[in-house]
This record gives C-alpha cells, structure tokens and sequence, in this order.
C-alpha cells in the first residue's frame, strides 16, 4: 500500500469536508466553512493522505500562544499564529473503510515531526478516552480531563513535549 502525505490543498476540500462527516458526529464535526478556511489558513499543518490519488485521510490544526485546547479556537481561524509556540491537532480523520492500516500512525508522526522541525513546544490535542491509548503511542502524555464541551462530549486532554521543558 503506497501512502502519500502531503500539505492539504484547495482542491482537497470535498473530500476532506466528505472524511470529516464520515468520522465525527454532526454535533462534533467541522463544517464546509471551517474546512476551507483551515486550508487556506493552516498552511504548515494541515496534512492529507492520499492512496492512489485520492485523499483517504487528513490532520489538521492552529498554532497558538495557548498551552490549553479550548473549545473557542475551533470556531476561528482568528487564533492561529503560525509563529507561536504550541501545535494544536483539531482533527485526526481516516475515511472507516481505510482505517487499522496505518494511515493514522503516518499522519501523526508526519504532523509531529512537521511541529518538531518548526520548533514548537509541543503538540496538543483532545480526544476521547478510548483513545488515550492511540495517542500514548506517540509520547503524549494525559493530563486529564479537559474543559472542553465541544460536541457534548468528554474529552480529554493531551500533551506531547518536543522543545518545552516540564
């Protein structure tokens, strides 16, 4: 199986907008218009993975100043400084039919290594608590429960260091 990842282009938008309905719950998913403004915005982090050609899976996410995912930056592009310190990770989306291959192992590590080599602190995200294990993999650390409301869910908060110091 030959897997591509690369930046996200415009291009890739109905496809991702399609990934992204397939894996969230409508209450959780992002819409047409934040997608397509997290391309035209996320330059350095949002990533596909593309098996023959088509778009298969995506990551995607701001830079910001916070150390915290907080429900508010899901909303606007507003926050994102490409020059801050810490890698946020709104979606991680593997269409079901492609998933337990891999797909998302390679998208993360190419977003982690992407954060790593634009000197951020660290890489951040929420996930649910099934997937706490997923994501323990990679060096994250839990640091509990999170104030998140987004979706009506109970998330979880994530932290994997790369140039900050405890």
């Amino acid at each position: 199986m030959e897997i591509t990842i690369r930046a996200a282009r415009r291009a890739d938008l109905n496809r991702v907008v399609y990934i992204e309905q397939q894996c969230f719950p409508k209450a959780e998913a992002a819409t047409y218009e934040r997608l397509s403004e997290r391309i035209h915005v996320f330059v350095h982090s949002f990533f596909v993975a593309e098996k023959k050609g088509e778009v298969i899976g995506f990551i995607n996410g701001c830079v910001t100043k916070q150390r915290k995912l907080t429900d508010d930056l899901y909303e606007s592009t507003m926050f994102h400084d490409d020059k801050a310190d810490y890698q946020m990770v709104f979606g991680l989306d593997v269409l079901p039919s492609e998933q337990h291959q891999g797909i998302a192992k390679m998208l993360m590590k190419a977003y982690i290594a992407a954060a790593h080599e634009r000197n951020k602190k660290a890489v951040i995200l929420t996930c649910k608590k099934h997937l706490i294990p997923f994501y323990k993999q990679f060096g994250y650390t839990c640091e509990g429960r999170s104030g998140s409301l987004h979706g009506g869910a109970v998330w979880y908060d994530m932290i994997l260091l790369l140039h900050e110091k405890t």
